[in-house]
């Protein structure tokens, strides 16, 4: 399955779930920005959780099928489209040979996911094929897709995989030659996501107490609006500052995606896939690992709100949605093996 990129949008990268064996060698852990739904992508065409997806930002983007496909996608920054034909996300796509596929501006976010049956195929560096943008390697040659690239999938399906692949072969006897089709279910990511899409709940970070009472309670309280200098390693807060109690040197010590830094002006920077390591910049908090994906749709000029929660509060989340989409693994599984 081969396609070809005919416009690559504002940035477009191969991403899979990350690389987090070199965090001591300083190497940031990228992977998707929204790993919820690259994995619904990926699970909805039969691939492993950690299958190569082609990770969109915002829309404008276009490609063609080389060859027929088998694709699905989801996310919130784009919409797919075949000629007039709006195509749904997160269910598998049988896309004919020839057909091109537009992104349509989704305003709900910011970033979309595409995975193909058997995984996009390009070489694995340093245990993941997830582009780094900061250090230009991985991915596809280390960088954002370019207009003319031309991608193939990996060649060893999953029996799921390919249980699909024949029932859309069967289909296509029955349709017109250049119609693009899919099947009649999906695995709704909305149903994993908190009705409040704008409250991120954090834990408390190792120097919260370095913050006076009326700085903890406007982070608390007040809305932070993501600033226009926000991309892949960090999204900057506008809002109320924060004014230190503490005024101690902090030694660069481990930060990760979700970290919450306090800067040297008060003003706050939520660090995301791209950041880096260590940081000496005081973390008032850490998202909840399971608001990640909230975080991954915002776009410049969006409000949000923080809620604090325990420990074992994010633990529990966490585990609890990695349970629904276990069970919805197996669903699959038992729906087509």
């Amino acid at each position: 399955m081969q396609i070809r990129i005919l416009k690559p949008g504002l940035m477009t990268t191969i991403q899979d779930l990350g690389r987090y064996q070199y965090l001591s060698q300083a190497v940031p852990v990228s992977g998707a920005m929204d790993t919820l739904s690259a994995r619904i992508a990926n699970m909805v065409v039969g691939n492993g959780d950690n299958a190569a997806v082609i990770e969109f930002t915002y829309a404008d983007a276009e490609f063609i099928a080389e060859t027929d496909l088998l694709i699905a996608y989801a996310g919130e920054g784009a919409v797919f489209q075949s000629g007039e034909q709006v195509l749904p996300p997160e269910r598998p796509l049988f896309v004919p040979s020839g057909a091109i596929i537009k992104l349509i501006n989704n305003p709900s976010g910011s970033r979309t996911y595409l995975a193909i049956a058997g995984g996009w195929d390009v070489p694995e560096i340093l245990g993941s094929k997830s582009t780094c943008l900061v250090a230009g390697f991985g991915g596809f040659e280390g960088r954002v897709l370019k207009r003319g690239d031309v991608l193939i999938n990996g060649q060893k399906l999953t029996s799921i995989a390919q249980v699909i692949v024949e029932k859309f072969r069967e289909i296509k006897k029955s349709v017109k030659k250049d119609q693009v089709f899919y099947l009649p279910w999906s695995i709704p990511r909305r149903a994993h996501l908190p009705a409040d899409g704008k409250t991120i709940r954090v834990v408390p970070g190792n120097e919260f107490g370095w913050f006076n009472g009326r700085s903890i309670a406007n982070f608390l309280s007040e809305p932070y609006i993501i600033g226009r200098q926000s991309n892949r390693m960090g999204y900057h807060l506008q809002g109320a500052v924060m004014e230190r109690l503490k005024k101690d040197e902090l030694l660069s010590t481990a930060v990760t995606p979700g970290t919450i830094q306090v800067t040297g002006n008060g003003s706050m920077v939520l660090l995301m896939a791209d950041c880096q390591t260590t940081g000496g910049y005081p973390r008032i908090a850490q998202v909840a690992a399971v608001d990640m994906t909230l975080c991954a749709q915002l776009k410049p000029g969006d409000a949000i709100y923080f809620k604090d929660i325990t420990r074992r509060e994010a633990e529990m989340l966490y585990i609890e949605r990695e349970q629904q989409l276990h069970q919805l693994t197996i669903a699959v599984q038992n729906k087509f093996l």
